[in-house]
C-alpha cells in the first residue's frame, strides 16, 4: 500500500512537470517520441523517491534497475497522457508503457535466474519493440 500511496502520489506531482528524458535502457535503443512529449511541463527525476520507503542503500542491484525502469516510463507516460487528443494521449502513453516492460525484462534478462522467466522476458521485448515501431509510426503520421 505504501509504495502505490508513493506512486499514487508521484503521477500527481508529475501531471504539473515537464519531464526529462529518461536514461531507461529501452530508450536508448528506441526513443520516445518528440511529439509525445508535453511543452510547459518539466521534473527533475533525481529528487522523486520511488523506493517505497526502502533506502536506496538498502536495495539490491536488481530492485535499483528496476527502479530506474520506473522512473523512465513513469516520466515519458505522464508526458504522453497530457496531450489534448484522447487518442494521442493514449498511443504515446502506451508507448512508454511498453518501453517499461522492455525495462522490467532487461532486468530480469540480467539479474534473472530461471530460464523460463528470461524466455518470457525475452518475448515480451520482441513483442513490445515491434508495437513501439507501430505506434511510434502512428504518432509521425497523426500528430502535427
Amino acid at each position: 500500500m505504501k509504495t502505490f500511496t508513493s506512486l499514487t502520489l508521484y503521477a500527481a506531482v508529475a501531471a504539473g512537470f515537464a519531464i526529462l528524458p529518461s536514461a531507461v535502457s529501452a530508450q536508448t535503443t528506441m526513443a520516445y517520441p518528440e511529439k509525445c512529449k508535453s511543452a510547459g511541463m518539466k521534473m527533475d527525476m533525481s529528487k522523486m523517491d520511488m523506493s517505497g520507503g526502502t533506502p536506496m542503500g538498502e536495495m539490491t542491484d536488481y530492485q535499483k534497475a528496476s527502479m530506474d525502469g520506473m522512473k523512465g516510463m513513469h516520466m515519458n507516460m505522464m508526458q504522453g497522457i497530457m496531450k489534448k487528443d484522447a487518442d494521442v494521449s493514449f498511443v504515446c502513453g502506451m508507448i512508454a508503457h511498453h518501453m517499461g516492460a522492455i525495462s522490467m525484462s532487461e532486468v530480469e534478462l540480467k539479474y534473472g535466474d530461471n530460464e523460463e522467466a528470461k524466455q518470457m522476458a525475452q518475448k515480451v521485448i520482441e513483442a513490445q519493440k515491434k508495437e513501439i515501431e507501430e505506434m511510434s509510426k502512428w504518432v509521425d503520421k497523426e500528430v502535427k
